[in-house]
């Protein structure tokens, strides 16, 4: 059974920074597509960040220069690094793993930047 767990999220003054994890049981993330995505009130959900078993980032450009994703092999843990945060990157956000055409996702992390 995979499960993916989220943590870090919060309340953040505009600026500021916060750092999400994302532990995962049952699949091994370096195996895997692993990403961050991020669903806003009434919006859909977005690809935020991903990272492919051979360590290759990509970014939404919204975020670019702001988020850094990383992973932790023997951890099977991924993080990600928001600074400068805008009120525009309120959301919650979800940790996902894609193997062998399966999509498997986290409960989520509320993020809210506000003053």
């Amino acid at each position: 059974q995979v499960q993916l767990v989220e943590s870090g999220g919060g309340l953040v003054q505009p600026g500021g920074s916060l750092r999400l994890s994302c532990a995962a049981s049952g699949i091994i993330f370096s195996n895997s597509v692993a990403g961050w995505y991020r669903q806003a009130p009434g919006k859909e959900r977005d690809m935020v960040a991903t990272i492919h078993s051979d360590g290759t980032l990509t970014y939404a450009d919204s975020v670019k220069g702001r988020f850094t994703m990383s992973r932790d092999n023997a951890k099977n843990t991924v993080y990600l690094q928001m600074n400068s945060l805008k009120p525009e990157d309120t959301a919650v956000y979800y940790c996902n793993a894609h193997f062998i055409l399966t999509d498997y996702w986290g409960k989520g992390t509320l993020v809210t930047v506000s003053s």
